[in-house]
């Protein structure tokens, strides 16, 4: 698969579930803005993508923010594994505060086989995590911050995320054109 098509995919995900779902009610902003930033890794082992981490992180430390808000980095193949995929999460902090951008940046995760923990593998309200490929999504503290303060009562968004996904179901998310989990 091109970068191009993993690109498209990862596109069609965001769209579909993420905007259309309203699974996250702050992403539709930065993503009609354009200030997305989409990034392939063709790392061969974890190290090499470690390294993109790195240059990334930096990177959107760097960028204005109406140019780039956040960055999804994805991988493919290297990570079809949750389980190893979830130890890369908690890398992916430990580089976060290595490159002191604790109260910056922070990293969420998304897997095609995103597992919250104590939940069946099956559980519908694990799609809201689950995307067609391992991304890991840095995102700007103060764009959380802002986001948080023009939404009403963030912390219903979760409970609310698990209503739309059981009233949608597995085939619901299959008809939007959606992966559903191979487990």
């Amino acid at each position: 698969m091109s970068h191009e098509e993993i690109i498209k995919t990862t596109q069609h995900w965001l769209e579909q579930a993420v905007i259309g779902l309203n699974l996250c009610p702050f992403a539709k902003a930065v993503f009609v803005k354009n200030q997305i930033r989409f990034v392939v890794s063709d790392a061969k082992h974890l190290d090499g993508f470690l390294d993109d981490l790195d240059r990334e992180l930096v990177f959107l430390a760097q960028a204005p923010a109406d140019e780039v808000d956040t960055t999804l980095l994805i991988h493919p193949t290297l990570f079809p594994d949750f389980e190893i995929f979830n130890d890369v999460q908690a890398l992916a902090d430990d580089i976060v505060a290595e490159h002191e951008l604790e109260g910056i940046l922070q990293v969420a995760s998304f897997h095609p086989d995103f597992q919250f923990a104590d939940t069946e593998p099956n559980d519908i309200g694990n799609y809201t995590n689950r995307a067609p490929f391992p991304i890991l999504h840095l995102l700007r503290e103060d764009s959380i911050a802002k986001a948080v303060e023009a939404f009403p009562n963030p912390d219903v968004i979760f409970e609310r995320n698990i209503e739309t996904l059981q009233k949608l179901g597995i085939a619901g998310w299959m008809a939007l054109g959606l992966q559903a989990s191979q487990k």
